[in-house]
């Protein structure tokens, strides 16, 4: 079966299949070395937000690229994402100018609303403080407009969506003059999301995978946050998928990766260690057969293998534009 390096979006820009996941990188030293090994292994997909606090850290290595030769803008592929307090629509063009200053870049390439859900903003702050918190009107299609104008003023080439759902993008699809390239979610051999994925499909809106292999270092995330450790599915030592990888002398995060770019879905999946970055894109040179593709889709859990649910935020939860279903 075949996959694609890159799948084209609406607008005419192609995104490639894989991409390199950056949330949870913020050590410089780390990051930087991260970002080398991915360039050096012919990455030209960079997925970032403004919340994940590392946009500036991306913006050197990037510029070195750049002004090096290495590298021309035209190759890469940059996305970011407008964060909860700026999910207002006299906010927009702000939180897109900072993110362009922090990355150094005169455009990207993609800029998503990463939640369903907005809130307050306080300074400089990232995320206000729980304690100052507050949910506001999300106002979807107000802040699409303005998105809309992002692209018009060229400081993006193509605007969509993160941990929308499907009743929320269609609200947006009618109402938009520019539809949404993209969706950005949750998505691996536990939580396959079919339906929403051939609803994306259907509108040639494509569908990118954050946490493509389950995400085994979430906890260390929660801890962060003070929160208690969860189970989570070790995908990575799930028997079947090993039994598949050993068929085909590959890894198991491999088979995970190809199964989702067979699928045309894209990947991010992130790493700083730069061995697992430069397996990760090596899966264009093997197939999984129909059998392979059936087996994997038999690990399908369902909503209960959510595993980035943003809980870590209470507050979200309580506001009628929550995206994911209720407890």
């Amino acid at each position: 079966m075949a996959a694609k390096a890159s799948l084209e979006m609406t607008g005419g820009k192609n995104i490639p299949t894989i991409g390199l996941g950056t949330w949870q990188s913020t050590n410089e030293t780390e990051l930087e070395t991260a970002l080398n090994a991915a360039l050096e292994a012919g990455y030209r997909h960079i997925d970032t937000a403004y919340i994940y606090g590392n946009e500036a850290i991306i913006g050197r290595v990037l510029n070195k690229w750049l002004t090096s030769g290495k590298v021309t803008r035209e190759e890469l592929f940059i996305t970011t994402k407008l964060p909860i307090s700026g999910i207002h629509r006299d906010r927009v063009e702000l939180f897109i100018k900072k993110s362009l200053e922090n990355l150094q870049l005169e455009y990207l390439d993609l800029y998503l609303i990463h939640f369903a859900v907005g809130t307050n903003y306080i300074g400089d702050s990232i995320i206000p403080p729980l304690d100052k918190l507050k949910l506001e009107d999300s106002d979807h299609v107000g802040v699409w407009k303005k998105m809309e104008e992002q692209v018009d003023a060229g400081r993006t080439r193509a605007i969509g969506l993160s941990n929308f759902n499907q009743s929320q993008i269609e609200r947006i699809i009618k109402a938009a003059r520019i539809k949404p390239a993209c969706l950005q979610i949750e998505l691996h051999l536990s939580l396959q999301q079919r339906d929403l994925v051939q609803f994306c499909h259907k509108n040639n809106i494509v569908v990118v995978a954050y946490s493509p292999l389950g995400n085994p270092s979430y906890n260390k995330f929660l801890e962060s946050f003070g929160q208690k450790a969860r189970e989570l599915p070790n995908l990575l030592q799930n028997p079947l998928i090993k039994s598949i990888a050993e068929k085909h002398g590959k890894s198991s995060g491999q088979v995970m990766l190809r199964f989702l770019v067979q699928n045309n879905i894209v990947a991010i999946p992130k790493s700083v260690t730069p061995s697992r970055i430069k397996e990760n894109i090596n899966i264009f040179d093997f197939s999984l057969d129909a059998k392979d593709m059936a087996s994997l889709q038999g690990l399908e859990i369902g909503e209960k293998a959510r595993i980035c649910d943003w809980k870590v935020i209470p507050k979200l939860q309580d506001h009628p534009d929550w995206p994911f279903p209720k407890e």
